[in-house]
């Protein structure tokens, strides 16, 4: 159901509210079984516009990042454990002293696996609420940028890919600059050491 076509017959159009929860309970559940969560912005653009479309699209994620939390905490643990012990522990660590802020450093780095992450950290002593703060502003750019993509706003197409791309350049240098400041130490794992420490 989450495609163009679907989306331009069923929701783009339809400013109502039923359209609105229609968008982020589909997109939430896309995102919570792993689905891209970027795919899931750039047709809020498409469906709706920049605005309402990056605002959607982020609750949509967020609500997925929940999804997933809620189900490896309370529902998964014992088949999550076994299957990702070793990245339990090792994000558990990086986690645990300066939640919101760790979290929003690995939601801006271009690496992972989103739907691993909620599900480990689901598992972990990870706080809840400074995870999902963290996602949510860490999630932003990359929505703003994919929902900047599929709005087809009146900005020529070059134009507006070369920005999205410039955006996605810019909040990935960020990402990556804070790592190698904030992390005091701290390893998520030897190829994210690889690929964001080494010059």
């Amino acid at each position: 159901m989450l495609n163009i076509g679907w989306v331009g017959s069923h929701i783009r159009g339809h400013d109502g509210f039923e359209g609105k929860i229609l968008f982020v309970a589909l997109g939430s559940l896309a995102t919570g079984l792993g689905l891209p969560r970027q795919g899931v912005a750039f047709l809020g653009g498409y469906a709706f516009d920049i605005t309402l479309g990056t605002a959607l699209g982020l609750l949509s994620s967020v609500f997925g990042c929940m999804l997933a939390f809620f189900y490896a905490r309370y529902l998964g643990r014992q088949l999550i454990a076994q299957r990702f012990n070793k990245k339990i522990r090792r994000l558990d660590d990086f986690l645990h002293d300066n939640t919101f802020t760790m979290t929003l450093l690995v939601r801006m780095l271009p690496v992972g696996s989103n739907l691993i992450t909620n599900l480990v950290v689901g598992v972990s002593r990870t706080r809840a609420l400074p995870f999902f703060t963290g996602s949510a502003l860490g999630y932003f750019p990359q929505t703003l940028i994919f929902a900047l993509l599929g709005s087809g706003i009146h900005i020529d197409p070059t134009l507006r890919i070369s920005l999205a791309i410039v955006l996605f350049i810019g909040s990935t240098l960020l990402g990556v600059y804070l790592y190698r400041k904030l992390r005091h130490g701290k390893r998520l794992d030897d190829e994210t050491e690889l690929a964001l420490i080494d010059d």
